[in-house]
């Protein structure tokens, strides 16, 4: 009995860790973190503007630029 109750606590915690691990690999903007950053919303926009769709080095760059980064 424990041994079924001890699989079963580890099971569930390998299957809760795995969706926080989809769940934060998103490109969700929950993953952005600021410190003294400008708003995000309008940083977003901004480096959408300048460096194109949202993604890869140059958009991050920029919003490094402005107080963002990405965990």
């Amino acid at each position: 009995m424990n041994r079924l109750l001890i699989l079963t606590a580890l099971s569930a915690s390998l299957m809760a860790s795995a969706c926080v691990t989809v769940i934060d690999a998103s490109d969700s903007d929950d993953a952005w973190h600021g410190n003294n950053a400008q708003p995000f919303d309008e940083a977003r926009s901004s480096c959408r503007a300048s460096a194109g769709n949202g993604h890869g080095d140059a958009f991050r760059d920029c919003m490094a630029g402005k107080g963002w980064t990405r965990s």
